[in-house]
């Protein structure tokens, strides 16, 4: 564990509470506050990665040892380790609500690996900061495995995220209002160690704006593009411009990416989006099961649907409206900003082109192709069709001779199927003879649609199963998610973790719907 080279700029370069209190309070004119993690009483590994470990110098006798134990459950700090909380606003459901902070996130500092990139380490649900208001800094089992989970399948989807170290039980129990409501109830406690170049959020330049501290707002602005965004240059005269125009389209892919994989993520408020382009903190996420563009995983925006999966471009840009908002405070002139904005949309619909039509398999989009993507999917929501399945079974249709049914495994009621039929099979003739219109073969439009298809997402149901049989003791689902997490576009993973959502999930806590209880 000697071999973590720490070089913690974020509490070297920006001024911060040294104070180390704990009590929840407003932080004025600094960008973190010192905090030690609180300890647990019977700590114990229940899982961890190893692509993490490589990225961190870090072996497997490494993460089974003590001081690795200790490290990342919060129960002790390693040489070289600096333990803060960082401050940060946002606006949440469309409202502003003043400071936030990392309220169970505690940050160990910043490593160093051999390849020189940076990562920085933060433990979530190691306790109370001055950021927890009226909690207790904790997390829960259920919240931190589908965290740890869920990180590692988006890396290996190829979507941009933070990644998970381990996932540590801490031999406490946490009350909990699992369903808000008004039963609470004991369930085990639990603490990811979360890695990524970087935290920083949109909330850490809403907070800087909103309380005037526009010195303080350019110091934090001049630091991220220094540690952050090394491509840009900040001797150039229009730095700030570039800067944000990245911004805006890297949140362009960003959104791009989980559009392509049905992915929600269910809380988008601007302290939940981070400002180089990573999918944050993972709450109420889902994968969409049957196609249905208003669904949205968060019990709490369930009358509203202002984070579901189709309203999730929209609200990405409101999120960098606010942001430029922010920075049109120490910003030399608002045009610069609007100009990232208009960016944001350019990349938003070329990179929407793009990628239906990778998973359409079609080597080039058309115009007229846009008729015949948004047609299927307002098929395959009224017929309840899994979009998953869907995509991956329309890899093998002929294009010479299309058959209907290749794609009856997608469709979760055999009535829908059949009181459809007529509708997807004319469907797929018009898709057949798009196809012929370009030079291809089946079995190359098939292997191209399969490496941006996945076969295996994570889905809820799936998640709370692991839930249940870890809270039991066993960690062999756990196990066997990752292992398939790291290969979902390939064919041969086990039925049993690639199969549709059961009609038992449909409405059973945790496997549909969730809170932001954790």
């Amino acid at each position: 564990m000697n071999k973590l080279n720490f070089n913690n700029r974020f509490v070297t370069e920006l001024p911060g509470d040294e104070t180390g209190m704990q009590q929840s309070r407003q932080t004025q004119g600094v960008c973190w506050a010192a905090v030690s993690p609180t300890p647990v009483q019977r700590p114990n590994l229940l899982a961890y990665s190893s692509d993490v470990l490589r990225i961190l110098n870090l072996s497997d006798d490494d993460a089974n040892s003590d001081d690795f134990l200790a490290a990342f459950c919060g129960n002790r700090l390693l040489p070289g380790m600096t333990a803060y909380a960082s401050c940060y606003g946002g606006h949440q459901f469309g409202n502003w609500a003043g400071q936030l902070g990392d309220g169970r996130a505690i940050a160990l500092g910043e490593v160093l690996n051999n390849e020189g990139e940076r990562w920085e380490l933060q433990l979530k649900g190691a306790g109370m900061t001055p950021y927890s208001r009226r909690a207790d800094g904790r997390a829960v089992l259920r919240s931190s495995l589908r965290e740890f989970l869920c990180s590692e399948a988006m890396h290996h989807l190829g979507i941009p995220g933070t990644r998970a170290l381990s996932l540590i039980a801490t031999g406490e129990n946490v009350m909990r209002d699992m369903l808000y409501d008004g039963n609470p109830a004991l369930e085990p406690g639990a603490v990811v160690c979360r890695v990524a170049p970087s935290f920083t959020r949109f909330g850490h330049f809403e907070i800087l704006a909103a309380r005037g501290e526009y010195a303080l707002l350019q110091r934090l602005i001049d630091f991220t593009i220094d540690r952050d965004f090394p491509q840009i240059d900040r001797q150039s005269p229009d730095y700030f411009a570039s800067w944000f125009k990245l911004v805006c389209e890297r949140t362009a892919r960003l959104v791009v990416e989980w559009l392509r994989v049905g992915f929600v993520h269910g809380v988008m408020n601007t302290d939940n989006m981070s400002i180089i382009g990573l999918t944050l903190d993972y709450g109420p996420y889902g994968w969409v099961d049957n196609f249905d563009p208003g669904w949205t995983p968060n019990t709490t925006d369930e009358e509203w649907r202002r984070y579901s999966l189709a309203q999730q471009p929209p609200v990405a840009r409101w999120n960098l409206e606010r942001l430029a908002d922010a920075l049109a405070t120490v910003a030399t002139s608002r045009s610069m900003l609007n100009e990232g904005l208009v960016h944001f949309d350019v990349t938003l619909q070329t990179g929407l082109s793009t990628m239906l039509a990778g998973k359409f398999g079609l080597l080039e989009w058309q115009e007229e192709d846009a008729a015949l993507t948004e047609s299927i999917f307002e098929l395959m929501q009224r017929a309840e069709v899994d979009m998953t399945e869907f995509f991956r079974a329309l890899a093998n249709v002929s294009q010479q001779a299309p058959e209907l049914g290749i794609l009856r495994s997608a469709f979760y009621r055999e009535p829908l199927y059949q009181s459809h039929s007529a509708l997807f099979y004319a469907w797929l003739e018009r898709y057949a003879a798009r196809l012929a219109q370009q030079q291809d073969t089946d079995e190359a439009r098939r292997i191209r649609m399969n490496l941006v298809n996945p076969r295996f997402i994570l889905r809820n149901y799936l998640a709370q199963q692991a839930i249940d049989a870890a809270t039991n003791g066993d960690m062999s689902l756990i196990h066997a998610l990752m292992e398939a997490a790291r290969h979902p576009y390939d064919d041969d993973i086990s039925a049993a973790l690639t199969a549709k959502r059961p009609d038992w999930a449909i409405n059973k806590p945790g496997c549909s719907m969730l809170s932001c209880s954790s």
